[in-house]
């Protein structure tokens, strides 16, 4: 397949729509690998760097010299390469709702490939191709300005309609086009990008699906948050006042607040950039974000960075987590809002309840996990035989309750180690040795995986900290190593009492006793989960 590639904007490669235009490309050669066909042959015509004079209407290429332009210069190489290709993709921006200068001069000078006579198999007329061109296909793929691409491309699409026919072209219009050079929101463009190249790789089997047109018909961002960060970015206030650069940042980062994450009272985040000596504040509410140099009354939540800094992790130099745990800033006052920053300022759109609702269909339950054993231990206690009928009964429920619960390694484990005790106990064990055992394998498995990659206790709370995402932050695995290992202990130590308490008579009331500790653990978790990563961050951890 040759590709021909028309790239319009007079920034070159450097141009947003280029980037689309690349992904698209990129899916192609992706299906023709695929599929076992030859890599395409791809021509790429900056625009910019072509001499392309505007045409002189005097119909030379008509009259005197048919099918060649009067004016000599890279318009003939263009039509050669015109000519050339099954496929030619246009790539512009869109510029006052039309196309740039120079590539329009292109379009009035593909005269010469036309015949001067009236084609009458057009409503309102036209003139017949002087070439066979029926087997070339043609994709226009354009960014503009505006927060959508519909209704500002009815002059561009008016005049593909007349040189390819309604439906003789496939286009990509995309709004919001000048985000794709932000850094700070990569990664809700590459997440756009993704669906540009699949549509590529669709287009080069059997055509754009209604799914991935769907998604790029979608705008990156709503509409008030884009215009917040498109007014930001021009640098200058509403009065016409220069503003400073760190100013202009903050202003863009937010405007990426989500209102509907607002918790029901205002947020004040001051954000003190320590090396150039600015402070600003973001007022946050049920309404949205505003900021200000005004710096009276008390903060929510204080960050002190470098502005350097903040800038690298905007830019994902540096994960915020991984920079807070080497104490590059700090945070001062309430931590809640570090902890759920994507839910306040995440890149990319709220997805629907429907979509999250299938995103987050499969969740860990450590219910499931804990459900087995304390059965075990309460029934057990009170009578080895039934109460191992009973345990074994709970091991062969769980998996049933689990269908709409995401699986564990422990919750397998559980299962195992709850049905061997309780098998022990029927072939005759002693449940003066079985129970205190019980304990002890419980606390080994909390153990043990304090050294593995991923703690025992982050599997199940990861689901209040946005799912797997939260096992990349160095901080909650930190936090989750932690109190993994201190519950192990707690089991570890556990069968020692157990086995005194058995002793003393007691043993029907074990499973009763050792709810006590667990309790107060549970306490503890909740306040340590809280407190650990705000003493992270305050610098002192």
């Amino acid at each position: 397949m040759n590709i021909l590639v028309i790239n319009g904007s007079p920034k070159g490669e450097r141009s947003n729509t280029y980037r689309l235009t690349q992904a698209f490309l990129n899916g192609i050669s992706a299906q023709e690998e695929r599929s076992g066909r030859q890599a395409p042959a791809i021509e790429v015509l900056e625009i910019s760097k072509l001499t392309i004079k505007p045409c002189l209407g005097c119909f030379s290429c008509w009259n005197k010299t048919p099918g060649e332009c009067c004016i000599h210069d890279d318009m003939r190489m263009v039509i050669e390469k015109l000519l050339w290709a099954d496929l030619t993709v246009w790539s512009f921006p869109l510029y006052y709702f039309g196309l740039p200068g120079q590539l329009k001069n292109l379009v009035d000078r593909q005269l010469p490939m036309t015949l001067p006579f009236m084609n009458s198999n057009t409503e309102s007329g036209g003139h017949p191709s002087r070439y066979d061109r029926s087997s070339q296909k043609t994709v226009v793929i354009s960014t503009c300005g505006f927060y959508t691409s519909k209704g500002n491309y009815d002059c561009v699409t008016a005049m593909f309609d007349r040189l390819c026919g309604h439906d003789g072209y496939t286009a990509l219009f995309c709004g919001q086009g000048e985000l794709f050079r932000v850094k700070e929101l990569k990664s809700r463009t590459d997440e756009y990008l993704s669906y540009v190249k699949l549509a590529g790789e669709e287009y080069a089997s059997s055509g754009i699906s209604q799914s991935t047109q769907e998604k790029l018909n979608e705008n990156l961002y709503p509409r008030d948050v884009f215009e917040a960060m498109a007014d930001a970015s021009w640098g200058v206030s509403p009065t016409g006042q220069k503003e400073d650069e760190s100013l202009i940042f903050t202003r863009q980062m937010a405007a990426l607040y989500r209102s509907d994450a607002w918790p029901g009272h205002d947020i004040v985040l001051e954000m003190n950039y320590t090396d150039i000596g600015k402070t600003y504040r973001i007022l946050l509410n049920e309404k949205g974000s505003q900021v200000t140099e005004e710096l009276g009354g008390s903060f929510t939540t204080k960050i002190n960075t470098p502005y350097s800094v903040w800038c690298s992790i905007a830019e994902g130099e540096i994960a915020g987590d991984e920079a807070l745990m080497k104490h590059l800033y700090s945070v001062e006052g309430d931590f809640d809002l570090m902890l759920h920053w994507d839910d306040y300022f995440g890149a990319g759109q709220r997805e629907s309840e429907a979509e999250n609702e299938e995103k987050n269909e499969l969740k860990t339950n450590m219910t499931m996990l804990l459900a087995p054993w304390i059965v075990f231990w309460v029934a057990a206690a009170i009578d080895s035989f039934l109460g191992s009928l009973i345990s074994i009964a709970a091991c062969i429920l769980i998996p049933v309750l689990m269908h709409r619960t995401k699986a564990t390694l422990y919750d397998k484990l559980s299962c195992i180690g709850v049905g061997g005790c309780s098998i022990a106990l029927l072939l005759g064990a002693s449940v003066l040795q079985i129970i205190p055992l019980s304990y002890l394998l419980f606390g080994l498995m909390w153990c043990i995986s304090c050294f593995t990659k991923v703690p025992l206790t982050a599997h199940y709370s990861k689901n209040d900290y946005g799912g797997d995402s939260a096992l990349q932050n160095p901080i909650f695995m930190k936090t989750n190593r932690i109190l993994t290992a201190a519950w192990g202990v707690l089991y570890l130590l556990t069968p020692i009492w157990t086995f005194f308490i058995m002793l003393s008579g007691a043993g029907s009331y074990i499973g009763a006793i050792n709810s006590v500790l667990p309790a107060l653990m549970g306490i503890f978790t909740a306040w340590f989960q809280k407190w650990y990563p705000k003493h992270v961050a305050s610098g002192k951890g």
